[in-house]
């Protein structure tokens, strides 16, 4: 009896894990399924050589939302046609030389990889797959460079095709939009800053790490953003509004920590809590009133930076509010937004240059191994190798992706072989190919959409049709079925070796690679380089959020390692909007002592020159023309905030050479 209740409960709570799929992926599989159908179907109408590269395209092209196919579709055309061009000049210089001919195209891969690292989403991909398909139409005719050109035509043309058949299934059947995700994205992500804000004012600094978490969640749907520029005839105007609502959001979040720091050293005199917590909740009165109170405070004899910095940083937690709230509506309306912001993304080049040796590497140690074996597929092997290596490059977590490819490759030739020599058994039907396929293609979807067998279920459905090459007429050829199953299975043992072995990357290397990155960016900062001001802000946010996800797990290590990175970000946004601002001010003559003070204070880097010298501007200004008050009192507030963070940090900007710099 004990035994039986054991058993039924073991199996009980089997089944309580197993989660059916949603109705919404079972929809999502049936159209993918489709479109693969249709574009075999128009390969073989067409009598394109490769008709099974269409379904490929299909496969690649597969995503839940319109428009993410949509956008993945133009930059994979684009690639394509790059990678063609490249590919017939490759074939013209070096068509009679094997040798020169993979060394040309390891390092053009290199390039490729390279420059994939320092773009996001389906940029990257575009980027990367203009790398191997230089192996699909050049290496793959390393022995027969005349047929170069008729490979390529043949590719671009089953690429359209696949694109096409996606398209229209994805309209004729009403795939969703991305949009209601990304809205939804957006007003999680303004719920959590304005909860940081409103901590901060009420009860001091929350730390660093719900700043970072903030950030997270402003920075997640930011690959969406350039998406939905497609789904819509305004889209533009809505991409737009969720930039600026991005922008808004990181800024606010910056200035809710300078803002509680203010507060925590000189108090609160003015009640400026009050005030923006009422403006939070929605009275339009308060922002105008702390204006004027600034604009006052700059006119009087008595003013001192620390005020300055309250008032200004009250101002701005009101103002990005606002532009958050602008640019929110923007997004739901597609009405233009009061501006328009770029989001840069951080990118650190020992990471992408590693990337990029690896690559170049995997293929140098293929090519030499398949060579030396004499296997008649060595072309076919290297392209696969190359294409997983691209693959993993611009994959987010590239050890996952190897992992799947591991498990994946088998599984696509088992299930190639049990559809084409166990269901179709010498069959020609397409009805028959196309109920063969089915299942393999749906299981793979419904996996795909899962995170944790994302990468399995990708493998198999882009490697199941490779493997299977369905044709017209269909061979049934177990050899070349055998040949195949065992390159792309060798392929993927291949890249999950080299992932782990060839130049891996740690996350303690990634932090260490951050934090030289941001020193050098300070430094520029402080020395008065030329600099975008509004979009540091937007980049040191990237940086720091990208620094929390290496950071591992809760502690004390890591909380003191976010505190490092904060102060790093605040001080580089501060010296960059205090420069801004000096130049602005340069063409005052009443400001030329305090310009020269002040950037003499930024250069040595230390709390008494940049306190000495905000005062010295608030001297000035009352002094200057009425609209340039503004302008400096931002600039004193800037340098109150440098000189706080130096005050703070000192002992760590000494370690990076940043401090008592004069």
């Amino acid at each position: 009896m004990a035994e039986g209740s054991l058993r039924r409960s073991w199996i009980d709570a089997l089944l309580d894990r197993i989660e059916p799929p949603p109705l919404s992926s079972w929809a999502y599989a049936v159209r993918i399924w489709l479109a693969m159908m249709l574009a075999l179907y128009a390969g073989f109408w067409l009598q394109l050589e490769s008709a099974s590269s269409a379904a490929v395209t299909v496969a690649i092209l597969a995503q839940p939302r319109r428009g993410q196919a949509l956008s993945k579709a133009a930059y994979r055309f684009l690639g394509t046609l790059v990678g063609f061009a490249v590919a017939i000049l490759f074939a013209a210089l070096f068509g009679q030389d094997r040798v020169e001919m993979l060394v040309a195209f390891a390092l053009w891969m290199g390039l490729c990889v390279f420059t994939a690292n320092y773009l996001q989403g389906t940029k990257a991909y575009g980027a990367m797959l203009s790398g191997y398909t230089v192996a699909i139409i050049a290496i793959n005719n390393i022995d027969a460079p005349q047929s170069v050109f008729a490979t390529g035509v043949e590719r671009v043309a089953a690429i359209t095709l696949g694109i096409v058949a996606i398209t229209f299934i994805n309209d004729a059947l009403g795939a969703p939009s991305i949009f209601p995700d990304l809205s939804a994205g957006m007003a999680k992500a303004r719920d959590a800053a304005r909860d940081v804000v409103r901590r901060a004012v009420r009860d001091g600094d929350p730390g660093p790490e719900a700043a970072a978490e903030a950030m997270r969640l402003a920075a997640a749907p930011r690959d969406a953003i350039g998406v939905v520029a497609t789904e819509f005839h305004d889209g533009a105007n809505r991409a737009a509004g969720a930039r600026s609502a991005v922008a808004a959001l990181f800024a606010s979040v910056a200035a809710a920590r300078s803002f509680a720091l203010a507060v925590t050293r000189s108090g609160d005199p003015d009640d400026l809590r009050a005030s923006v917590l009422a403006g939070l909740d929605g009275d339009r009165d308060a922002l105008p009133t702390l204006v004027a109170r600034l604009d006052e405070l700059a006119e009087r004899e008595d003013a001192d930076p620390d005020a300055v910095l309250r008032l200004r940083r009250a101002i701005d937690l009101l103002r990005q509010d606002r532009l958050a709230e602008d640019g929110i509506d923007a997004l739901e309306t597609g009405r233009a937004p009061l501006r328009d912001m770029r989001l840069p993304v951080h990118r650190d080049f020992p990471d992408a240059l590693r990337n990029a040796a690896r690559v170049v590497i995997t293929i140098a140690i293929s090519a030499a191994l398949f060579v030396l074996s004499g296997w008649p597929a060595t072309s076919a092997a290297l392209l696969q190798v190359s294409a997983f290596a691209a693959l993993a490059s611009i994959n987010p977590n590239p050890v996952a992706f190897a992992t799947g490819a591991l498990w994946g490759m088998p599984l696509a030739a088992a299930c190639a072989g049990i559809v084409e020599f166990l269901i179709l058994d010498g069959g020609q039907g397409f009805p028959l190919l196309a109920i063969a396929m089915a299942p393999v293609i749906v299981t793979a979807c419904l996996l795909s959409l899962r995170p944790k067998t994302a990468s399995l279920g990708f493998i198999l459905l882009v490697f199941f049709p490779v493997v299977l090459a369905p044709t017209n007429p269909q061979p049934y050829n177990a050899e070349s079925y055998l040949t195949s199953s065992v390159l792309f299975c060798v392929a993927g043992l291949i890249l999950f070796l080299v992932i782990r072995i060839v130049l891996p990357t740690t996350n303690a290397q990634r932090r260490r690679w951050s934090l030289d990155a941001a020193r050098a960016d300070v430094v520029e900062a402080l020395s008065g380089e030329p600099q975008e001001a509004d979009e540091r802000v937007n980049l040191d946010a990237d940086r720091l959020v990208q620094f929390a996800g290496w950071g591992g797990t809760a502690g004390a290590v890591r909380r003191a390692a976010l505190r490092h990175a904060f102060a790093l970000a605040a001080l580089d946004t501060a010296a960059a909007g205090a420069q801004a601002g000096l130049n602005r001010l340069a063409e005052v003559p009443a400001y030329d002592g305090a310009v020269r003070q002040a950037r003499a204070a930024l250069r040595a880097a230390e709390a008494g020159p940049l306190r000495a010298a905000g005062a010295a501007l608030l001297a000035a200004c009352r002094a200057g023309p009425a609209e340039s008050r503004r302008t400096a009192t931002r600039v004193v507030a800037d340098l109150a905030t440098a000189s706080y963070v130096v005050e703070g940090q000192g002992r760590v900007l000494r370690r990076l050479g940043l401090w008592g710099r004069g």
